[in-house]
């Protein structure tokens, strides 16, 4: 049945209510603060809203079903998620099929607030994700907008906000009358030669919340689940806001009969992502290793293997996969690995089947029994990472290939070899040929495979500790004036600046070590670290420094030297 006329603010009502709920075939709210705000920008000019396909759940059916609330105070790490409403048995409800988005942006932009993470700053600081609400700038004037905007919304902090009279707090339309309230509000706080433009700005907003008749919708009335998904597919599938796995995800949601697929699989990946200092595992990530783990039919995101059958042998397993993928990026973990440098998510997906088959509890982790097992894991995922386009296309047919191999191999460790050979056969191989050894040696800082490579390189160092990619001729000594005023010659500088950033200009050093050197030296920060000859002699050593000049002065010598002793020992470790 399609509806006109609806209003925005009515439609918030509606969602405070919980008459308007969220099925739980949908998926969570994926808009960043930018689209919010162009959203708004459109509603202002006047652009369509859009249709919104609504379901109308009849009291004796809604406690048949799960429905979760609408994303109101958005936080990007510790509140992501839908909310989960209660059971509400004999309640007619109203279920949004399409147009969740727009309408989560419309509760976070007039009811809600937004926190993303500032650049720069760990996932774990209490100062990464400070809380944003949404204001209107009432005197600004578009400029030659490439993206055609009119109307200047942008999410403040509290503190951005201060001193900035002419930004209104976007909330505050809800409660806020017309014509006087608007009036009174504008000239307390602007002076009076702005006061017109204002206005004339906030009684467009005030319009568009309270009196333009914006909501359209079709309601479909039918009440059985398997319609309600085919008709939640059909609208999205083939379209860029909804993923192929998205839709899978609904599947599963709507055939588990035991779990809440969609709270069981987006508190698991939550979990996941908190282990040692973060990762960025996806849903799309669990499905997958779902796939893999329950040995459905081939790992790709089908709709076949996501038939009634398939889901229940997912659903079953459930509890094993969730202890097998928290083990797993726990031994990730263990070997340095983090969102800043695990580079393939996919590659540690055999290492999670073949400890799902050998379930061999936490002790795996720390026990002497499993050392040679972990250490035939943690070679293999280095190799496969260093090596271009292990895990690019083909990945489904790949992953089914390598689980067959763990499937057919009774090896009591890892089962490298027939692994590696599976691999090579479908011209994957993990050797390395001379040119590619010779790209590994130059690699940049900032190459997220860095960390792996000098890990591999330098397996002396504890991982289980917080580690840094460390310069070890700090950055801060190759600007141009510092390299003149060091003696540099003119003709040196640019090389000396361009390998600044080289493998052989890097070391792997513990977070603590790492803040007390900073920008000294290597001469120096040795000497002050070790002052004992022999320490200092093993500390050269094992980091394969060789003679460290005192100055900058003879840096290109010492780079060419580390650089050959690096190339031999990538030799060493990768071309055979």
């Amino acid at each position: 049945m399609y509806q006109t006329g609806g209003i925005i603010k009515e439609t918030l009502d509606s969602i405070q209510r919980h008459d308007l709920v969220l099925p739980a075939i949908q998926r969570e709210f994926v808009w960043d603060h930018k689209k919010i705000c162009r959203l708004f920008d459109s509603l202002m000019q006047g652009y369509p809203f859009g249709i919104f396909l609504y379901w109308q759940v009849e009291p004796e059916n809604s406690g048949k079903f799960k429905f979760y609330d609408f994303v109101l105070n958005y936080h990007q790490r510790d509140d992501a998620h839908c909310p989960e409403l209660p059971d509400m048995p004999n309640q007619k409800l109203t279920a949004v099929l399409d147009g969740q988005q727009r309408l989560t942006a419309l509760n976070i932009g007039l009811r809600g607030s937004m926190a993303w993470k500032r650049p720069k700053l760990w996932w774990t600081s209490p100062h990464a994700f400070p809380t944003r609400r949404l204001y209107l700038d009432l005197l600004w004037k578009p400029d030659e907008d490439e993206e055609g905007r009119k109307y200047l919304f942008d999410f403040l902090t509290d503190e951005q906000s201060r001193d900035r009279e002419n930004w209104f707090p976007v909330g505050q339309i809800l409660s806020m009358g017309g014509g006087p309230s608007m009036g009174r509000w504008l000239e307390e706080r602007l002076p009076q030669k702005s006061v017109d433009q204002a206005y004339e700005t906030l009684d467009k907003l005030h319009s568009v919340v309270h009196r333009d008749p914006l909501v359209t919708y079709y309601e479909e009335k039918g009440q059985e689940l398997d319609k309600v998904l085919q008709i939640f597919i059909r609208m999205n599938d083939g379209g860029t806001p909804l993923s192929h796995s998205d839709m899978l995800l609904s599947i599963a949601v709507a055939q588990w009969t035991d779990h809440d697929a969609r709270k069981e699989i987006h508190t698991l990946v939550d979990e996941l992502n908190r282990i040692g200092i973060g990762f960025s595992f996806s849903k799309d990530w669990v499905l997958k290793a779902g796939l893999m783990l329950s040995d459905i039919g081939s790992v790709g995101f089908k709709v076949d293997n996501f038939n009634r059958e398939n889901m229940d042998i997912f659903e079953n397993k459930w509890e094993y996969i969730k202890r097998a993928l928290t083990l797993t990026v726990q031994l990730v973990y263990s070997f340095g690995f983090s969102r800043q440098n695990l580079s393939a998510y996919n590659a540690i997906l055999p290492v999670a089947y073949y400890l799902y088959k050998k379930n061999p509890g936490e002790a795996y982790l720390t026990s002497s029994r499993f050392e040679q097992d972990r250490q035939a894991i943690r070679e293999w995922l280095i190799r496969s990472l260093l090596k271009s386009g292990i895990w690019g296309s083909g990945l489904d047919t790949l992953l089914t290939a390598l689980r067959r191999v763990i499937i057919e191999s009774n090896d009591s460790v890892f089962p490298v070899s027939k692994i590696r050979r599976a691999m090579a056969s479908r011209g994957r191989s993990l050797v390395f040929e001379e040119e590619e050894l010779e790209d590994l040696a130059d690699m940049q800082y900032g190459d997220r495979r860095t960390f792996a490579l000098l890990s591999l390189a330098f397996p002396l160092v504890n991982l289980r500790n917080q580690f840094h990619i460390d310069h070890i001729f700090p950055v801060s000594q190759f600007t141009k004036p510092r390299l003149e005023v060091a003696g540099i010659p003119d003709d040196k500088i640019d090389d000396f600046s361009q390998r600044k950033n080289g493998l052989a200009n890097l070391q792997l050093l513990e977070g603590a070590e790492n803040n007390e050197k900073r920008a000294k030296l290597p001469a120096e920060w040795l000497s002050q670290t070790y002052s004992d000859p022999v320490s200092r002699q093993y500390y050269e050593n094992i980091h394969m420094l060789g003679d460290v000049p005192k100055t900058i002065t003879k840096f290109d010598t010492f780079y060419e030297a580390r650089r050959a002793r690096l190339k031999t020992k990538i030799e060493e470790l990768l071309g055979r």
